[in-house]
């Protein structure tokens, strides 16, 4: 006889001790994932930080208000207000109307100081004559009154301003002495020095090593945007081409696939590889000019085309094999289907590939260091659109590399406020992207 109450009583409900540990796994997964995803998160929150924290800096800058004399036996003794004339009065002429017009500024306004006139004019940049001399050349009329002018602070001011700069770290600059800072308290206290906006870092052109104060990412940005556009101008139409042709009308054969292959590998090749080849191919072989955005263009046409054939090949794929056989069954030929039919439906799967390539060839600094883009200084904005794509120009990786490499922190700091302006190129690039792609986009 057997004995049916030997098996022990369990509801069904209740979980064995198998269906606990694949619980216990699954747990243990979320809990990975999570983990995962909140230290990915404090990375970029501490990357966003730093970034910020370090550049947001370079978006201010101190300018000092003085009442210059502008003497006329000085800059025209002869008078005449003569382009020729004016031009020969230096640098040298307008720091010295400087100096006394820094020592009439604070006996003004109730500034003491046993400071001597030259040791005063150090709270001014190494610019600030260029600029007063420019600004008499465009208008000679100012000869002979006393103008009030905002004219740039050295960059050892402008980081005490910023909190930068102390006296304990001034105590070994030859470039500004401790007892200026406490001219420079008085001064902010009286207004005639003050932190503002600095539309000069973003529209302005890079200045030298002395003149931190003075630099700019503007004339950069334009060689970023030369060089964008013939990236865009080669690399489209070629590379969409050539995933037509692989995807609609090559052969299956061994040839095709060898293509295929290294196009895929190439896809993965370090960049810098495609650097040197730019430099053997377009400036030693075809003589191309160096340090020109052109050659910065086709050098990153080279290494944006893989990304470009391979995005554009899927969305040719994605489109579902009907679409084409409906255009054939009505009398279409196989270049009508794919040009009118196929090519439409992909787009924006293609314009989508495109900008992420164009958004990774715009933040590249390795090929721009072969062909020397990183040795020029870009100090002055291109004369016509020739010189644009033709001229020595620098890029905006290329400025932030440069700018870093620097010894005056002043540029450290412009060198983060230029990762800012590019992560902001970048961000526009990506939300086109995905603007393009929800705005074209097909549901089969």
């Amino acid at each position: 006889m057997t004995d049916m109450n030997t098996t022990p009583k369990q509801s069904l409900l209740a979980p064995d001790a198998r269906t606990k540990k694949r619980n216990a796994a699954e747990a243990r997964f979320r809990a990975y994932g999570i983990g995962a995803l909140l230290i990915a998160m404090g990375f970029l929150i501490a990357l966003m930080w730093s970034i910020f924290g370090n550049g947001i800096g370079a978006f201010t800058q101190t300018f000092v208000k003085i009442q210059v004399p502008l003497e006329e036996s000085v800059l025209d003794p002869n008078g005449n207000r003569e382009p020729a004339d004016l031009a020969r009065a230096t640098t040298l002429r307008y720091g010295s109307l400087l100096q006394g017009a820094m020592a009439s500024t604070l006996e003004r306004e109730g500034i003491t100081t046993d400071m001597e006139p030259a040791a005063l004019a150090q709270i001014l940049s190494s610019s600030a004559a260029a600029e007063v001399r420019n600004r008499v050349l465009a208008e000679p009329s100012l000869i002979g009154q006393t103008v009030e002018l905002e004219v740039l602070a050295s960059s050892r001011v402008d980081g005490y301003m910023k909190g930068r700069v102390s006296r304990e770290s001034l105590a070994r600059d030859r470039n500004l002495s401790p007892a200026a800072l406490n001219v420079v308290d008085q001064m902010r206290d009286a207004g005639v020095i003050e932190r503002r906006f600095n539309w000069n870092f973003i529209f302005g052109s890079d200045a030298s090593d002395q003149r931190p104060e003075q630099a700019g990412i503007g004339v950069s940005m334009l060689g970023s945007l030369a060089m964008m556009l013939v990236v865009l101008a080669l690399s489209l139409p070629i590379g969409v081409a050539a995933s037509i042709y692989l995807e609609e009308f090559a052969p299956q054969n061994r040839f095709t696939d060898l293509i295929e292959v290294n196009i895929s590998n190439l896809a993965a090749v370090p960049s810098i590889v495609f650097g040197i080849l730019g430099l053997a191919v377009f400036i030693q072989i075809m003589h191309l000019p160096q340090s020109a955005p052109v050659v910065g263009g086709l050098v990153l046409t080279l290494m944006t085309l893989p990304t470009i054939i391979i995005s554009t090949r899927a969305a040719l794929k994605a489109v579902p094999p009907s679409i084409r056989d409906a255009a054939l069954g009505i009398g279409a030929s196989r270049m009508q289907a794919v040009f009118h039919h196929v090519l439409p439906l992909a787009m924006p799967g293609i314009l989508t590939g495109t900008i992420l390539g164009l958004a990774q060839a715009l933040g590249e600094t390795a090929p721009l260091l072969l062909i020397g883009m990183v040795g020029f200084i870009a100090s002055n904005y291109p004369g016509s659109v020739d010189a644009a794509f033709n001229a020595p120009n620098s890029a905006m990786p290329a400025q932030i590399y440069e700018w870093a490499k620097r010894a005056d922190p002043a540029f450290y700091e412009r060198a983060w406020g230029g990762i800012i302006l590019l992560l902001v190129f970048l961000l526009l690039m990506n939300f086109l992207a995905v603007l393009l792609r929800r705005r074209f986009e097909r549901k089969w």
